[in-house]
């Protein structure tokens, strides 16, 4: 009877394990995607959610030259996205402990809102990313990125 209920019980964590993966409102950000955005090419690869529904994500910046300008990991969970930056030779832009954190605000099945960031999905192959910016005149923008899954 024991080893019935423990097979029982693994069976029925792995159901619900798979059922939380798939059904994350941010899940369908997972693979691989290119497009544009700060005058050059821009590329974020995303993992599957892993059991506790945390997504791992690079990415990378290419100056319109061609020449690699910076990178990013990132983590997505659903208190938002953290990040830090890298230069090419891979020094911190942030400190040891510091990190960027876009706090979340909605998930819905196509838009992943963050504070200063939004995700919006437009198909399953296109989406879109807008990013509110501070400039240090003060001013505020959006670079806006439209990215085609590869």
């Amino acid at each position: 009877m024991k080893n019935r209920f423990t097979i029982f019980s693994l069976l029925l964590a792995f159901c619900l394990l798979g059922f939380t993966q798939q059904n994350l409102p941010y899940a369908w950000l997972a693979g691989n995607w290119t497009g544009d955005g700060f005058g050059g090419t821009s590329e974020e690869l995303w993992s599957q959610p892993d059991a506790d529904g945390t997504m791992m994500g690079t990415y990378r910046h290419h100056k319109g030259d061609g020449s690699l300008n910076f990178y990013e990991f990132m983590v997505m969970d659903s208190t938002g996205l953290r990040l830090k930056h890298f230069n090419p030779d891979m020094t911190g832009w942030e400190t040891k402990e510091d990190f960027v954190h876009f706090k979340a605000i909605e998930f819905t099945e196509d838009k992943i809102l963050l504070k200063g960031l939004r995700f919006e999905r437009k198909s399953d192959t296109e989406m879109e990313i807008r990013l509110d910016l501070k400039m240090k005149d003060g001013s505020k923008r959006t670079e806006v990125f439209k990215m085609k899954r590869k």
